[in-house]
C-alpha cells in the first residue's frame, strides 16, 4: 500500500494520506545547526520547503528564523515523523518539543 504526502496551503501544511498532519509555526530547538550561530536554535518554522520520504521517515526542510538571532533560512532536513505500516497509514508525528538535529540528504524519495 502506499503513503501519500503532499504539501498543503503554500507550505502551511503536510498532508499524510490525505489528512493535514504538519502544520507551521512551531517552535523547534536545533542543536549542531549550521542555521546560525546559535548553540540551540529557537527555530520559528513559517513554511515547509521541500518533503521527502526515507521509509518510514518522513522528513522536511522548513523556511523560518531564529528568534533569538533573528537569522532567516531554510534547515537541512528535519525529521517530521512516521508512518511505520504504510498497510493501516497511522502517522506518527515528532516531539516538536524535543531538541532536533537537522542533517544533510542526498537521496530522498520525493512524494508524488
Amino acid at each position: 500500500m502506499t503513503t501519500s504526502i503532499h504539501q498543503l496551503d503554500d507550505g502551511a501544511w503536510i498532508s499524510v494520506n490525505e489528512s493535514r498532519e504538519v502544520n507551521v509555526s512551531d517552535l523547534w530547538l536545533l542543536a549542531r545547526h549550521d542555521f546560525c550561530d546559535c548553540e540551540l536554535a529557537d527555530f520559528l518554522a513559517e513554511g515547509f520547503v521541500e518533503v521527502g520520504v526515507e521509509p518510514p521517515v518522513i522528513d522536511a526542510r522548513i523556511a523560518g528564523r531564529c528568534i533569538v538571532c533573528g537569522t532567516e533560512g531554510v534547515t537541512d532536513w528535519l525529521t517530521v515523523g512516521r508512518v511505520v505500516d504504510p498497510a493501516d497509514g497511522e502517522f506518527y508525528p515528532v516531539d516538536f518539543t524535543s531538541v532536533h538535529v537537522p542533517r544533510q540528504r542526498t537521496r530522498l524519495a520525493r512524494p508524488e
